[in-house]
């Protein structure tokens, strides 16, 4: 018997098989009532529907796989998923230097946030890539981070004393040095935290508390803003270099539209859903409620930046030089440079 027609009927039968697609299997952190799922999805079915790329994208969310956001970079380095998305924050136990994109009271309006975390970018990438493997795809924030509280407060001092929500380290040390008791709780665990009043007050932007409820189970808004909450699309290096240059070119070019929505979204929204929060007639596209709204004093906004160069940069520097080396140089080198504040080497 002749082997070679049946050798070449399989490899004519090789040869005809489809391709199968790359496959990108994206966590998230959004339900659908989220304000910047739209965005995101808007931005994935783009990336999907490009034949050329031939991408299938699948997607998956933290809280229905009972997931924490806090293993968002463990899941990419492992491939349990290609790309994830992180809370930069929480992220930072795991490296103090992810942290340093956002540090409490260094850039609280989004146009100077803007600047340091461009300035960050490629340090915090290549930091991500060498000790956790994964790679940056886009960096953006939930917006101003302000105060929710189910006591009467009238300006920072009367935080001392009341247990308040952190997700930072950075949070944490200013918190510590208003007098308050820092507690670490995820976003899904504030509502019923200050509904029983293990919690006193909670830290989030405007449109976050608004979208989770937060005026349900709280009554004063004190909207002086210490940061920006940043977040990330990260992707498992082993994933993106198995892409090929045009694949990965049409995954950057996704992200970077989804990165400039989010970002759209976190100006745009914020001073809607605060309005919508405390009840004002100019509330057009949140859910209203009537939290009393308290005053932004100029002392307040004193002490934010005061605890911010006296207690929450040494302590960051001294966390982060504790596992990186010289990595206070570098934020000088780049947010501080860029922002104009140093911390001492």
């Amino acid at each position: 018997m002749n082997p070679k027609p049946l050798i070449l009927s399989a490899l004519l039968a090789v040869a005809a098989a489809p391709v199968a697609a790359e496959q990108l299997r994206f966590l998230s952190q959004f339900l659908p009532t989220a304000k910047q799922y739209p965005n995101e999805m808007a931005g994935l079915d783009a990336l999907a529907a490009d034949e050329a790329l031939d991408i299938d994208v699948s997607v998956n969310e933290y809280k229905a796989l009972g997931l924490s956001t806090a293993d968002g970079l463990r899941l990419a380095r492992a491939g349990t998923f290609d790309v994830t998305t992180i809370q930069i924050g929480t992220a930072s136990r795991d490296d103090a230097f992810l942290e340093g994109l956002d540090l409490i009271g260094v850039s609280t309006d989004m146009d100077s946030l803007r600047v340091a975390v461009d300035a960050y970018r490629e340090a915090f990438d290549a930091r991500l890539q060498d000790k956790f493997g994964a790679k940056v795809l886009a960096l953006w924030p939930f917006g101003p981070q302000v105060f929710y509280c189910n006591e009467e407060i009238t300006s920072l001092d009367d935080l001392n004393g009341l247990k308040v929500r952190s997700f930072t380290p950075s949070m944490s040390a200013l918190l510590e040095s208003l007098g308050a008791t820092p507690v670490t709780l995820s976003f899904p665990e504030v509502y019923p935290a200050l509904q029983r009043k293990v919690a006193s007050c909670g830290v989030t932007s405007p449109t976050s508390g608004n979208t989770g409820k937060w005026p349900e189970v709280t009554t004063h808004q004190l909207p002086l803003s210490v940061s920006g909450s940043v977040q990330g699309y990260v992707a498992s290096l082993d994933w993106w270099n198995g892409l090929s240059p045009a694949q990965q070119d049409g995954v950057a070019t996704a992200f970077k539209a989804i990165e400039e929505s989010q970002w759209a979204t976190a100006v745009a929204l914020n001073g809607d859903a605060l309005a919508c929060n405390t009840g004002q007639d100019t509330c057009a596209d949140h859910e209203k409620f009537s939290l009393a709204l308290v005053d932004v004093s100029e002392a307040d906004i004193a002490k934010v930046q005061q605890a911010s160069v006296e207690v929450v940069l040494p302590d960051w520097a001294a966390r982060c030089e504790a596992s990186y080396p010289g990595c206070t140089a570098v934020w000088n080198e780049t947010v501080g440079a860029a922002r104009g504040v140093t911390i001492p080497e």
